[in-house]
């Protein structure tokens, strides 16, 4: 096994579909524990956080408690897919 059991590095979107945020964010093998630095998409504040690692992972703004979500890359994948179908 590797160092990490999970890494993420994304921008996300506002409530307006805008790319105005950032997570950037890793598990250590044999933790639990996300440690992730994000930048708010709704009110641009950022800051370190470590949280429980669970799926899906939402991280709540400290700042204008927005809830930002990171679903896994391949759910993400198919829902642009259906919607350059549409």
């Amino acid at each position: 096994m590797g160092k990490y059991s999970y890494v993420t590095n994304r921008v996300v979107k506002n409530k307006e579909g805008k790319e105005t945020g950032k997570v950037k964010g890793f598990v250590l093998a044999g933790s639990n524990i996300f440690q992730v630095d994000y930048i708010c998409p709704e009110c641009g504040f950022s800051e370190h956080k470590d949280q429980d690692f669970k799926r899906p992972i939402t991280i709540k703004c400290s700042k204008c408690n927005s809830p930002i979500r990171i679903s896994k890359l391949k759910d993400e994948i198919k829902k642009e897919k259906k919607k350059a179908k549409l």
